[in-house]
C-alpha cells in the first residue's frame, strides 16, 4: 500500500493561525522519513485547555491539563495514521513559562507529536533528553 503523507490541521474550539501553513504540513513527513517511519496521514487538531482536558479524562484516565495528546490509530504495520490534539492555551502559557515564542513552541509541540508517532517516549529522563535533541533538531532545520 502506497504512502499517502498527508498532515491536515483542524481546529476544534480554537483557531490555529501560522504564517507558512504549508511548509509545516510538507516538513512534517521529513521527521518520518528520518526515523524510517512510514506516514499515511496525520491530524493535528487545535483546541483550549477545557476540550483537551476532557479527553484526557476521557482516554487517558488523567486529571490534569496538558498541551498535548497524541493517539497512534495505525493497524498493525501498515503506514503511520496519528490524531494529535494541541491546546493552543497551554502551548501559549508554555512559551512563557520557557521563556520562547509562541512560534517556537507551537512548532516544537507539533513535532514533538510527531516524534511520539515515530517512536520517542518522554516518561524516563534519558527519552525526555531524546525527545528534546530531536525537538531541537527539527526546530533548528525548519527555521534555517
Amino acid at each position: 500500500m502506497p504512502t499517502m503523507n498527508t498532515v491536515q490541521f483542524h481546529n476544534a474550539d480554537r483557531t490555529f493561525n501560522i504564517k507558512n501553513r504549508k511548509k509545516l504540513k510538507s516538513f512534517i513527513p521529513v521527521i518520518f522519513t528520518d526515523s524510517n517511519t512510514s506516514l499515511d496521514s496525520i491530524n493535528y487538531i487545535f483546541c483550549s485547555d477545557t476540550f483537551l482536558l476532557d479527553i484526557n479524562r476521557e482516554f487517558l484516565k488523567h486529571t490534569y491539563y496538558t498541551d498535548i495528546i497524541t493517539f497512534d490509530l495505525t493497524a498493525g504495520k501498515a503506514p503511520t495514521i496519528g490524531e494529535i490534539y494541541i491546546s493552543i492555551d497551554r502551548v501559549k502559557d508554555n512559551a512563557t513559562i520557557h521563556g520562547r515564542s509562541y512560534i517556537e513552541e507551537i512548532h516544537r509541540v507539533v513535532f514533538h507529536g510527531a516524534l511520539h508517532l515515530c517512536g520517542y517516549k518522554d516518561k524516563k529522563q534519558v527519552d525526555i533528553a531524546a525527545m528534546r535533541r530531536a525537538e531541537d533538531f527539527y526546530l533548528k532545520n525548519y527555521f534555517s
